[in-house]
Parts: structure tokens; sequence; C-alpha cells
């Protein structure tokens, strides 16, 4: 089962920035950048480096066993062979999804055939 979140007001970045954004859905630090994933109307636009606009998450509204195996892939996979890409954000407990605003559509038929309730 999983949820869409509703953001068809918002729009959704996902941006390599110089400095953390607290309010931000996730902000991912390794050693070469920090990558923000934002709404975009809380960017400001003096601490972007690169953009890439235009979103959407996909939270899946369940709790994820750690044991649990090859969740992800099913759905790259299938996604894969319809030429959508993902970027995929795992949590403690779920997985989340962005895909292109312009593959949403695709990317819920692809899900209501993987048998993921809507």
């Amino acid at each position: 089962m999983f949820e869409m979140k509703n953001y068809d007001d918002m729009k959704i970045e996902i941006d390599e920035f110089k400095k953390k954004y607290p309010k931000a859905f996730a902000n991912i630090n390794d050693k070469n950048e920090l990558t923000v994933i934002i709404e975009k109307s809380k960017v400001k636009k003096e601490d972007v480096i690169n953009i890439e606009n235009d979103w959407k998450l996909i939270t899946f509204d369940t709790v994820l066993d750690f044991s649990l195996t090859g969740f992800i892939s099913k759905i790259s996979s299938a996604l894969a062979e319809a030429n959508i890409s993902i970027f995929v954000v795992s949590s403690y407990s779920t997985d989340h999804i962005l895909v292109k605003k312009e593959n949403l559509d695709e990317t819920l038929k692809i899900l209501r055939k993987l048998k993921m309730n809507i």
C-alpha cells in the first residue's frame, strides 16, 4: 500500500545546496555534496548550486521490515521498463520515490499493476 503525498499546489525540487534546510523533506549529506528535497517556495536561490524541478513524491505508507528484500527492486524494474527514472529515499521504516511530474500518471498505473493500493 502507498500514499501519494498531495503536492498539487507545491513544486518539489531536488537541489544541490550550500547549507542544510531544517524544514526540508530531506537533507542528504555525503562527502561530496548536500542534496535537499524541498518545496520550491521554501528555497532561497542564493543557497542553491544546482536545481532539478517538478518532482512528485510518493510515500509507501507501510512499515517495511529490515529483512524485506526486493521491494524497491520490483518497483524500480517495472518503472525502468517504462523508461521512468526515479529518485529513491529510504527512511528508518519506509521508502519514498520521487518521479518527474510528467511521469506521475504512468507511474501510478504501473504501481496499480503491481497491486499497490492507491
